[in-house]
């Protein structure tokens, strides 16, 4: 069983991931952004970073590469990915969950524990949490604030996965922070559960996303 993590220039949140599937008893692949083909991978992660600097607006550049068409076959094979902070904002311009992660209210970086509510238990990745469970995972960004249009939509749909559950740190819509499609196969989150996988680190909340991930394949 292998996931893979993608790099792109600007990338660093990338050892973390390896580290953290690691952890959770998976096996992990580093992945360049020119690599069309990822057809060996069980699942994948984006990680956080700063893509091409973040240049014209995060993710936007990193979405117009050749590794998305890659993304988008495993989607397609039913196989789970995971965005996480600036991939988070990959899969918004790539358009697999909706909505975007727009500048935060208040424009700056934002680095900071986050309490986290479970909206959604149903997807791969938040299947070992309880609905509506507190859990502890850090954010890290200045341009995390979730907004959409069909807010409505993604209730009905139930596609809103995490919320936070105290200060809303960045201003998103309802608290959002977490989105999914509509299979739950693909999930995108501002918070970085890659940094909270030990209590030594002070919480392993996060490692629970990589186990349930891996559960999953």
């Amino acid at each position: 069983m292998a996931i893979g993590i993608i790099r792109f220039p600007g990338t660093n949140c990338d050892r973390d991931v390896y580290k953290a599937i690691d952890l959770a008893g998976g096996e992990a692949e580093y992945i360049w952004w020119n690599n069309e083909d990822l057809t060996d991978y069980d699942g994948i992660v984006i990680p956080g970073g700063f893509s091409y600097g973040d240049y014209l607006r995060a993710g936007a550049i990193a979405s117009n590469t050749p590794v998305v068409e890659g993304v988008k076959a495993l989607v397609k094979e039913e196989k789970p990915v995971l965005g996480i902070c600036n991939g988070a904002q990959i899969l918004g311009e790539i358009g697999l969950v909706p909505g975007l992660f727009i500048t935060n209210e208040v424009p700056k970086f934002n680095c900071e524990w986050s309490r986290l509510k479970v909206a959604n238990n149903k997807t791969p990745f938040t299947k070992n949490f309880d609905l509506g469970q507190i859990i502890d995972i850090p954010i890290a960004h200045a341009e995390g604030r979730f907004y959409t249009k069909d807010i409505d939509l993604l209730k009905d749909q139930d596609q809103i996965v995490l919320q936070f559950a105290e200060e809303n740190p960045n201003g998103s819509m309802e608290a959002i922070t977490g989105v999914s499609d509509e299979s739950g196969l693909v999930v995108a989150m501002m918070p970085h559960p890659e940094r909270a996988t030990t209590k030594l680190l002070g919480s392993d909340d996060g490692l629970e996303f990589f186990k349930g991930m891996l559960d999953s394949i």
